[in-house]
């Protein structure tokens, strides 16, 4: 079993790599120990949304339904012939990840089946399952077990997430508006999608943040850096979009070069290296 535990976080780790530089990164700047059970939570949720965002032309509720009886039975069973799935329900199992969580981040994903408009209420669903659970899966590995220094920790956890997600809702807002027909925005015209309405937006993603700083360092020192990494990265990106005129943002989508993220890196390592953070 030991081989094929290995092939499992192996395929996740292959899965996160492929998708994101970003979290790759992120990832690679964790202590070593927890890299596989990090890896093996992007490589169910990436799954899980490239299902609905990508899978045009097979039946999507079908194939999320699988997806969340496979989950489910991996993770009773303790094994799936899925490595994916089998890595997950590595982690969930070893961690003690709370069912609610898996549940509400795969309901959000079954939001995006159902919906294209979100309203306050729904939006705050949507963000909840779809990036702040993700993070208090994360925090559950950071924590190692140690339950006063998660629900200590959890508020920032998902400050985190939220301001992740919203600023994914931006980068992405030519994508999913021409192309999927979303519009995550309550009561936002994407019609007319004003240099007012944007700095609204980023400022609330600025408090998100903040409060998400606040958590990052008060980390246990193995998580600290590399959670470090995936906010400065994020703020970067943040600060890309508010140079980015609104109409632009309609038009393509924001990037920041390998190169760029390579050189944050490399400042990042020093004011964690000087204690700065």
């Amino acid at each position: 079993m030991d081989l094929y535990h290995k092939i499992s976080f192996r395929s996740s780790r292959m899965v996160t790599r492929a998708y994101s530089t970003s979290f790759s990164l992120g990832i690679y700047c964790l202590d070593k120990k927890i890299h596989d059970p990090i890896y093996g939570i992007y490589g169910f949720v990436r799954f899980a949304d490239e299902i609905v965002d990508t899978f045009h032309d097979y039946p999507k509720q079908h194939l999320l339904d699988e997806f969340r009886k496979d989950t489910w039975e991996a993770i009773e069973k303790g094994i799936s012939m899925n490595p994916i799935l089998h890595a997950f329900q590595r982690v969930v199992n070893e961690y003690h990840v709370e069912p609610e969580l898996i549940e509400t981040f795969l309901h959000s994903m079954e939001m995006d089946l159902q919906k294209k408009e979100y309203g306050e209420e729904e939006l705050k669903t949507y963000i909840l399952g779809s990036a702040e659970v993700v993070g208090l899966m994360c925090l559950r590995v950071f924590t190692e077990g140690d339950n006063t220094e998660y629900q200590r920790l959890k508020k920032p956890a998902m400050a985190l997430g939220s301001a992740f997600q919203k600023i994914n809702f931006l980068r992405d807002l030519e994508a999913d508006y021409r192309h999927l027909g979303r519009t995550y925005f309550p009561g936002v015209d994407l019609s007319e999608f004003t240099e007012t309405t944007k700095s609204t937006l980023e400022e609330d993603i600025e408090i998100d943040f903040k409060k998400g700083y606040e958590g990052i360092k008060q980390l246990p020192k193995g998580a600290r850096f590399g959670v470090y990494i995936a906010y400065v990265y994020y703020y970067a990106l943040l600060q890309k979009i508010k140079n980015t005129p609104a109409e632009k943002l309609l038009e393509e989508r924001v990037r920041i070069p390998n190169q760029k993220k390579y050189s944050l890196l490399f400042s990042s390592y020093l004011r964690h290296s000087f204690n700065l953070l």
